[in-house]
């Protein structure tokens, strides 16, 4: 295997295995075996409507059947736009078990990258909620659609809430009339009529899910989870985290198109027993009636929810003792807010102190954590069983000394298969190194110390976190430079009291003459058709010019010292320095786009 790769962390394994045995079958295959433990225990919670794992099965064989009805075979792609609610989870296992694969599309996205997301997978079906369903429908002419399935977040609930639903927001929803569409209760319907034995032969390093990344370039890209993929996360996840249970109730607020939502918050509960507490919309404002209705165990968000759960005045004096863990991810948890959430916490009864953990999609999501009896102030934890973290000279694979920061790379059994039809992308991301193993490039700057402890320090590659959602610039940029009335333009992240950041687009127009008060509006419908919601800028502003590195590029760098300046009262006059560094800060953006055979300045 040539080099051995340093574990110190191995001394801070609290009882827990080094190395797991993993099973040579699917997804769903995991989680039936694991299931026959526990039949009675109750799979999710659904506005009070509780599935035990004996129903749930059976609802996942339900649509497994419906799907072969339909005519999905193995390894076709099926598309599943959905928040978290239980057809979603149902679609999600059933698709696996079939050995068909699940394509996660937001359903936010804009209709544009709706039609990107469908024709880079050549998704034959789709499973959708019904509010998604009109732009699904006005781009599927362009793509190889045969078969759309509506849902409503109404069809799961109490019969009561349904009434509820209906009468003030269902009512709203008016879908497009279509033979290509059926209703879900229609798919399961038809599917009774399936009465084979369904093949159930799926393989662990057979794709299972495509999930999307914006990669090393900041473009969407199709990140293939295999089967081992997510069962060694979920695997892995219960092993290292130690304080999940049994039984325990799990609010899944990380959506099930997102791989902390998916591989954390639905499958390494469903592969240990607990319940997924489903939530398709949070709202920080009912926060405390969510914690009071479900008293969960184990809470599991991104930094923004802890801000909400500080801010939140219904809690006071509320006793939380039911949460015994607590899990933030996706987003980098200053030492200053685990403080008062680790305070909160004890001043409101729970045992528990949040634990940070780290990964990204392209390795299911967490791959490092914080061990339960150890912290180390700004750390992000140290790896999983069988994940190996080391820090390299970024754009090498030439391992930096501890203490040193560096480019993390990271190698295990979560490491996904590659992009989906992107192999110079795959490549330029997963690498062999010298000590044989395929290790995965993350862009992201870290460092470690001796003992093993990870601290993340920045992101390499431009990327904004939002709310815990990874937001990417360079796309951005690419919806606004394609309206017919902008010249260039520039996206950066500027501070938000709730989400931590948000996008803010400068623009360049082509004609300066022209009204900006409309052309920001037209503008802004343009990224509203374009973009996922998540992703539309914040703020608008038109300038006469852009400012430049000493090379001509377009200095993001400036802006944000601009706006971080801004936010200061203080006025920001860019040095050579800055736009020297700006330009070192671009190399590795260069590199790629050398590997990839481009040349911008042409």
């Amino acid at each position: 295997m040539g080099n051995k790769i340093k574990t110190p962390w191995y001394k801070f394994y609290d009882g827990e295995n080094e190395h797991l045995s993993y099973p040579d079958f699917s997804v769903y295959k995991l989680i039936e075996y694991t299931s026959s433990k526990h039949l009675n225990n109750i799979s999710y919670n659904y506005y009070g409507t509780k599935k035990t794992y004996y129903e749930f099965l059976k609802q996942i064989d339900e649509a497994a059947r419906a799907f072969k009805q339909l005519g999905v075979k193995h390894k076709d792609i099926v598309a599943i736009c959905m928040p978290n609610v239980p057809e979603a989870i149902i679609a999600f296992y059933a698709i696996n078990k079939i050995g068909a694969i699940s394509n996660m599309i937001h359903p936010l996205s804009g209709e544009n990258e709706i039609k990107h997301f469908l024709n880079v997978s050549k998704s034959n079906y789709v499973v959708t909620i019904d509010f998604a369903f009109n732009k699904i429908n006005s781009v599927l002419p362009e793509t190889k659609v045969k078969k759309v399935v509506t849902v409503s977040v109404a069809d799961s609930m109490p019969m009561y809430m349904q009434a509820i639903y209906q009468a003030t927001k269902g009512f709203k929803i008016r879908m497009a009339k279509t033979d290509i569409r059926i209703t879900w209760k229609e798919f399961i319907k038809q599917g009774h009529a399936y009465t084979k034995e369904i093949d159930d032969d799926f393989k662990s390093k057979e794709v299972a899910a495509i999930l999307y990344s914006g990669g090393t370039t900041g473009t969407p890209k199709g990140v293939m989870l295999t089967n081992m993929n997510l069962n060694a996360l979920a695997m892995q996840s219960f092993e290292h985290v130690s304080c999940l249970r049994e039984k325990d109730k799990v609010l899944a607020i990380m959506p099930i198109f997102h791989g902390f939502g998916l591989g954390v918050c639905i499958h390494t509960v469903q592969y240990f027993g607990g319940t997924s507490i489903l939530l398709p919309q949070f709202s920080a404002k009912t926060f405390d009636k969510l914690l009071k209705k479900y008293r969960p165990n184990v809470m599991v968000g991104v930094p923004t929810l802890f801000e909400a759960l500080l801010k939140n005045k219904n809690l006071r004096g509320y006793d939380l003792s039911c949460l015994t863990c607590v899990i933030s991810g996706g987003d980098s948890l200053s030492v200053e807010l685990k403080r008062k959430v680790d305070a909160f916490l004890k001043e409101h009864g729970s045992p528990a102190k949040v634990r940070e953990g780290y990964g990204l999609t392209e390795c299911g999501s967490a791959s490092c954590f914080t061990p339960l009896n150890y912290y180390r102030e700004g750390s992000i934890g140290i790896p999983y069983p069988d994940m190996y973290f080391k820090i390299v000279q970024d754009g090498t694979d030439k391992e930096v000394p501890y203490g040193e920061e560096g480019e993390i790379v990271i190698s295990g059994p979560t490491v996904m298969k590659g992009y989906l039809r992107d192999r110079k992308e795959t490549k330029q991301t997963l690498r062999k190194h010298k000590d044989g193993r395929i290790w995965l490039h993350t862009g992201d700057l870290g460092m470690m110390d001796k003992d093993g402890f990870v601290y993340f320090k920045n992101r390499i590659k431009r990327l904004i976190v939002s709310s815990g959602y990874c937001l990417y610039p360079q796309y951005i940029e690419n919806v606004i430079d394609s309206h017919p009335a902008v010249l260039m333009s520039c996206v950066i992240g500027i501070p938000h009291p709730y989400k931590v950041h948000v996008a803010k687009a400068f623009i360049v127009l082509k004609d300066k003459n022209v009204d900006h008060e409309e052309v920001i509006k037209s503008i802004r419908e343009h990224c509203e058709k374009n973009l996922s919601r998540y992703s539309w800028p914040y703020e608008y502003e038109i300038r006469d010019e852009l400012p430049k590195t000493l090379v001509g590029k377009v200095a993001y760098n400036v802006l944000v010292h601009e706006e971080e300046m801004k936010s200061k009262n203080k006025k920001y006059e860019p040095t050579d320095e800055l736009l020297e560094q700006v330009d070192d800060e671009s190399t590795s953006e260069e590199l790629i786009d050398e590997i990839k055979g481009e040349d911008k300045n042409k």
